[in-house]
């Protein structure tokens, strides 16, 4: 029997490129749910003009927050995975195939990673994303590939045993804390993008999310070993 999935976007101030995205995922032949973090530009509005459904936040909860929210819905009505996309035209959803053939070859976690990229970013960028990667893989104990990358499978599995519990950027980081040291088997695919540098999109704050990222992998960590 063939396993569901479906994509979820999260999207905060994304009015002028969520409905691009939504429309080349549904290209895909997927189903699609929206996730408005509290926007005030009109996000939720551009995207339910796609025909798909949009779950929204009354205010701006974060990311962690907005993927929970998604996580919460699609698992209750029978998803077994779900594969994250940002909203801001980054990731390209024909990507997708490579992301589902390590699920179903048993991954539980699939990272779209971008390393094979770096020297396309800025050189910040480039080195707080291969500096972070590999603080958050010798916490986790594993060699992890791009720990930044938004563009991911989760499965409702890995997500009913270990939690998404923090509200920011940060729970991307730290739920792959738990799942290396909970034994599930993540996986790292090379992926193209659409936009190799996206801090013009991108509402990431360096010292404030780095600081919130290094303290929720510590806990997670931490958690792990108690």
């Amino acid at each position: 029997m063939s396993r569901r999935f479906a994509v979820a976007i999260p999207a905060y101030e994304a009015a002028a490129t969520v409905a691009a995205v939504v429309k080349r995922t549904l290209a895909m032949g997927v189903e699609v749910v929206v996730v408005d973090d509290g926007s005030g530009d009109g996000t939720g509005d551009a995207a339910r003009a796609c025909g798909v459904p949009v779950l929204a936040n009354e205010i701006n909860l974060g990311k962690g927050r907005a993927l929970k929210t998604a996580f919460d819905h699609l698992f209750a009505a029978g998803c077994d995975a779900v594969v994250t996309i940002d909203a801001d035209g980054q990731h390209p959803p024909e990507e997708l195939p490579k992301l589902l053939t390590p699920w179903r070859e048993g991954a539980d976690l699939v990272l779209g990673t971008r390393d094979h990229l770096y020297a396309a970013m800025g050189y910040v960028r480039a080195a707080s994303n291969g500096t972070s990667s590999w603080l958050i893989g010798h916490v986790a104990g594993a060699a992890l590939p791009d720990c930044q990358t938004g563009y991911r499978l989760y499965t409702r599995r890995l997500i009913e045993t270990v939690g998404f519990p923090e509200p920011r950027f940060e729970a991307e980081s730290a739920v792959l804390v738990r799942a290396v040291r909970s034994g599930f088997k993540v996986v790292g695919v090379p992926v193209r993008l659409d936009k190799a540098d996206g801090r013009a999109t991108s509402h990431y704050r360096p010292i404030v999310d780095s600081l919130r990222i290094a303290g929720a992998v510590a806990r997670a960590r931490f958690e792990a070993a108690s």
